[in-house]
């Protein structure tokens, strides 16, 4: 399911998802199991709230790989089309 990361229409880092979440743009949230607690619990909560669709994924730098970044990420979403 991360392959769907390696698109155009995502943000990477938890203050870009978490203004995707506010706005209601984000369809699918990632986040990494081994981030701080504090930084994910806000994105986890939300996204319960909103219904929307939560993938755990391992690690921070499996999550940075999977958006072809050179960094670890502790979050990553994927937007909705109309959020383009």
């Amino acid at each position: 399911m991360l392959y769907r990361l390696n698109t155009d229409n995502r943000v990477v880092g938890t203050k870009q998802v978490k203004r995707a979440l506010a706005n209601g743009d984000a369809e699918v949230v990632y986040v990494a199991e081994d981030a701080d607690k504090r930084i994910i619990d806000d994105i986890v909560t939300i996204c319960k709230e909103q219904q929307v669709e939560l993938v755990y994924v391992s690690s921070m730098k499996e999550l940075g790989k999977a958006c072809n970044i050179d960094v670890s990420a502790a979050s990553a979403a994927i937007l909705k089309q109309n959020a383009i």
